[in-house]
């Protein structure tokens, strides 16, 4: 008489069954982990670095990585037993905690991309070797994929941090690393020195009070309305007498500024560990747009006659939104800055199509299309961010409370930063109508 089997048998018999599909979801998981936190981490040298062409780029890669996160996550559910929890695991958090917590940025940087990504690369190879060839061919597609993206990092990072030695950072960080055998944990697993300690426990982090912006001249902001004081005043951008040439330098001015968005938004990553990995996914879209968007400006004034060394950038954002929890903060910028913006940017798109400039009518319509999408973002996410933080209020209550305390704020930390140029030297809105040549 054939004997029963129990159920831990057979789950035992599954198990051993499904070996190698259990032991492909395992890497996967790995791998899904560390992009996760390289999306969570790699963000906060954004607001530290002070060129702004690496901040771009910072945000090109946290977008790919985050879209690598998200095909993953995709195929690892495919496979099953990937899990719904999507917080990485201690073993991988900690590395990520220890990598940040560097005084000089460009060091920080360095190790970031010679040890953290530099051996998600070699995962990424390793599970190429690891892994059947046809058996798990959509994984491997990703992955050969992924690992030219990864390459391509290293290049694009390589300019930025060749200053910087293989230091004593980058030691710190290998040795952390090593003792855990990889970010796959197939390594050989190395002993720390007797002395290692991890700085992160005793250290925690803090955002800096106000963002780099290396050798640009600042001032606390570019809206006002003194044409001889400021670069973008609120007025002339209504008036329909002002020439639409002017209107144009002045909104490749505000978009150059939507870097203000970029350091802001920045910040709020790493405070939101716990996060569905959905919001991150969407956050670093929106980080990315607001790249793009500063970019835009950035890169069309000069083409305009601007010399960006005599346009302060503005900081009394960041100054102000520093000093507020990450809902308040994303709040702040989605419900209040991108959906109040609507009306006076539809204006000046109208007037900038009377130049016959299609670039920069692409430009804006990108930028609108763009801004609708954040907008949907903060519907979507903030109820979601305010729970993380236990805010139990309608959203419209809080959006209103959080409006009411930006202001009160504003009063402290809105006007801190003096003007690094005098008003002969500093981009002013008579100025710019001298550079678009209007009489």
């Amino acid at each position: 008489m054939p004997q029963a089997t129990s159920s831990s048998q057979a789950d035992s018999r599954g198990s051993r069954r499904m070996a190698a599909v259990g032991s492909a979801v395992k890497g996967l998981r790995a791998l899904f982990e560390v992009e996760r936190e390289i999306v969570r981490c790699l963000t906060t040298f954004i607001y530290r670095v002070g060129d702004i062409e690496l901040k771009y780029l910072l945000c090109q890669h946290v977008w790919e990585s985050a879209g690598h996160a998200r095909f993953i996550r995709e195929r690892g559910n495919e496979l099953g037993s990937f899990g719904k929890n999507e917080a990485a695991r201690e073993e991988i958090r900690r590395i990520f905690e220890e990598s940040i917590r560097v005084d000089d940025e460009i060091e920080g940087l360095a190790a970031f991309y010679r040890v953290v990504k530099g051996e998600l690369l070699y995962a990424y190879r390793k599970y190429l070797d690891i892994t059947h060839s046809l058996a798990d061919w959509p994984s491997r597609k990703l992955v050969e994929e992924f690992i030219q993206d990864e390459e391509r990092h290293q290049a694009e990072i390589q300019p930025y941090i060749d200053s910087a030695e293989d230091a004593a950072w980058v030691q710190r960080l290998r040795l952390a690393l090593s003792s855990q055998g990889g970010w796959l944990g197939v390594l050989p697993k190395t002993e720390s020195p007797d002395d290692f300690n991890w700085r992160w426990p005793d250290l925690p982090y803090r955002h800096p009070d106000t963002c780099n912006r290396g050798d640009y001249p600042v001032c606390s902001s570019v809206f006002g309305y003194d044409p001889d004081e400021f670069p973008i005043c609120r007025d002339w951008l209504e008036d329909p007498k002002t020439d639409a040439r002017i209107i144009r330098l002045m909104i490749y001015v505000w978009l150059m500024m939507e870097l203000d968005a970029v350091d802001y938004l920045s910040t709020v990553f790493y405070e939101t560990p716990d996060a569905p990995f959905d919001l991150h996914y969407d956050l670093a879209r929106h980080l990315w747009d607001e790249s793009r968007h500063s970019a835009f400006g950035f890169r069309q004034l000069p083409k305009l006659g601007v010399d960006l060394t005599t346009l302060e950038h503005s900081l009394s954002l960041y100054n102000v939104l520093i000093q507020m929890t990450p809902p308040e903060r994303y709040a702040m910028m989605t419900m209040e800055f991108e959906a109040g913006s609507f009306g006076t940017k539809a204006h000046i798109m109208d007037r900038v199509r009377e130049l016959s400039d299609f670039e920069a009518d692409t430009l804006l319509a990108f930028d609108r299309n763009d801004e609708q999408q954040h907008v949907r973002y903060g519907h979507r996410w903030l109820p979601v961010i305010m729970e993380l933080f236990e805010i139990d209020k309608p959203v419209d209550a809080f959006v209103e409370e959080t409006r009411k305390r930006f202001q009160e704020l504003e009063k402290t930390y809105g006007k801190i930063t003096p003007h690094s140029l005098s008003k002969e030297k500093r981009l002013t809105a008579k100025k710019l109508v001298q550079l678009a040549g209007v009489e």
